[in-house]
């Protein structure tokens, strides 16, 4: 079995490689290390081979790994699910919050931070159309104003929220047979970008984050800048 560096060498290779085939600049997307369920002695050994990005899915798991680690140089992700009782917990603990999917839950993060602090966030957007994703619903938004209409209407409530910074949106595509089958719920994820930034260009829309370990390399192919690699890097869970 491969060490967590020789692993993360691969995927590194996969990353680098995945750019020169879309034509994109070396370095553009960014590997998160989903490190969800692995010990901080696995984190540990992955910074250890460089990796300074993290990704958690549950903040109850995230926050003693944090204090674990203890490094003031590894930048923390959140992108699981997060439940509103949870905003208190996560506000201000994150570099990015990658999974914000309702306009309650930005208010709530904004409540929850300290007088001046901001919350760097992703809106986490179901374009698939699976029930079982979470996410603001616009599946099919090229066809339907009425979804396009009320995401930038929660996004411009958003604006207004202490301490809130939008940074770009998230999708989780559906498991399929093969990466290429992804590819146009990323390429939605993308033009839905590119719509954003005509509607509400005020904001920094740097971000996609899409891609895991089986289909990063079609989300860098449509223009992922990160993508949340797990099993490739850590082994099956």
């Amino acid at each position: 079995m491969a060490t967590i560096a020789e692993a993360l060498a691969r995927v590194r290779e996969r990353i680098a490689h995945a750019e020169v085939r879309a034509n994109r600049s070396a370095g553009g997307v960014t590997l998160v290390a989903v490190s969800k369920t692995f010990p901080a002695p696995d984190v540990t050994a992955a910074i250890a081979a460089g990796q300074l990005e993290f990704g958690e899915n549950r903040v109850e798991e995230a926050l003693p790994k944090q204090d674990a680690v203890a490094r003031a140089d590894v930048a923390w992700h959140l992108i699981g699910h997060v439940q509103s009782r949870k905003a208190r917990d996560a506000a201000g603990r994150f570099a990015l919050i990658h999974s914000v999917d309702s306009f309650k839950l930005a208010q709530k993060l904004s409540t929850a931070l300290q007088p001046g602090k901001t919350q760097a966030i992703l809106l986490q957007c179901n374009v698939s159309g699976e029930a079982s994703k979470e996410g603001f619903d616009l599946a099919g938004w090229e066809r339907e104003a009425r979804k396009l209409d009320a995401f930038e209407t929660d996004i411009r409530s958003m604006i207004g929220l202490a301490g809130i910074e939008i940074q770009g949106l998230m999708t989780i595509a559906p498991i399929v047979a093969s990466a290429e089958a992804a590819r146009p719920v990323f390429g939605s994820l993308a033009a839905l970008r590119e719509a954003m930034i005509g509607r509400i260009p005020g904001i920094n829309w740097r971000h996609l984050s899409m891609g895991m370990s089986d289909d990063m390399d079609a989300a860098i192919a449509e223009g992922a800048t990160l993508v949340r690699v797990g099993r490739a890097i850590f082994g099956a869970r």
